[in-house]
C-alpha cells in the first residue's frame, strides 16, 4: 500500500517536554498530596505506619528522630506511639537557626506543644538533646536515586550533612516520587518508605 502524497510527513520529533523547575514541581506534589481523600490518606497512613515500625524494630532503634505533620504530609502519630510504648525515645526538629541544622529535642506523647518561629510544633518545655542517630524524613518528594525534594529550606540538607551521618528514613507516599535532577549538596537517603514498603535506592 502507498501512502497518500497529500499528507506531509513529520521531518522533526515533537519536542520533548520540558522539565518542571523545583519550585513548579514542589508546587505539583503539595497540590497532587492535597488532593488525597481522608479514607485514602488514613489507609496510607496506617500502612506507612507499619512499615516504619517493622524497619526500627529490626534495626534496634533505641532513639529516634520523628516529624510532626505540615501540609498534608504523612501522619505516623500512631506509630509514635507504639514507639514509645517499645521503649523507643523519640525526638522532634527543632529549628534554632535560620541557616544551621536543626536540633532536637526530646518528645513525650501528650505533652504541651508550641509553635516555633517557623509554625512548626514543638513541645512547650523545650529539651534539646543531641541529634539522634537515625531519622525519619518527610519528603515532598522523592526520585529513584533516593534523593529528597523539600520545601527548600535546606533545613534537612545541613542536617544530613553533619557528621557522624545519622541512618535515615524517608517518608512519603508512592505518588510522591518524581523525576528530578540531584544537586551537589543534596545527600541520598538510605531507604524511602511508602504505603507500598520500604526501599532501598538503587538496590
Amino acid at each position: 500500500m502507498t501512502s497518500d502524497p497529500r499528507i506531509p510527513r513529520a521531518t522533526t520529533a515533537p519536542p520533548a517536554a520540558t522539565p518542571l523547575s523545583k519550585a513548579d514541581l514542589r508546587k505539583h506534589l503539595l497540590g497532587i498530596r492535597r488532593t488525597l481523600d481522608a479514607a485514602t490518606r488514613a489507609a496510607w497512613d496506617a500502612a506507612i505506619g507499619r512499615h516504619v515500625l517493622a524497619w526500627s524494630e529490626a534495626a534496634a532503634v533505641d532513639a529516634l528522630g520523628v516529624y510532626w505533620p505540615l501540609r498534608d504530609e504523612p501522619n505516623l502519630q500512631a506509630a509514635y506511639g507504639e514507639l514509645a510504648r517499645r521503649g523507643v525515645r523519640l525526638l522532634l526538629p527543632v529549628v534554632v537557626e535560620k541557616h544551621a541544622p536543626l536540633a532536637f529535642a526530646d518528645w513525650r506523647i501528650g505533652e504541651a506543644m508550641v509553635k516555633d518561629g517557623m509554625g512548626v510544633a514543638v513541645p512547650a518545655d523545650l529539651r534539646l538533646a543531641p541529634r539522634p542517630a537515625a531519622l525519619l524524613v518527610p519528603c515532598l518528594g522523592y526520585n529513584g536515586h533516593g534523593y529528597r525534594l523539600g520545601y527548600g529550606g535546606g533545613f534537612y540538607d545541613r542536617t544530613l550533612a553533619a557528621q557522624p551521618r545519622p541512618r535515615t528514613v524517608g517518608v512519603a507516599y508512592a505518588c510522591q516520587q518524581a523525576d528530578f535532577g540531584d544537586d551537589p549538596h543534596d545527600i541520598a537517603l538510605e531507604r524511602i518508605v511508602t504505603e507500598l514498603g520500604t526501599a532501598t535506592p538503587g538496590a
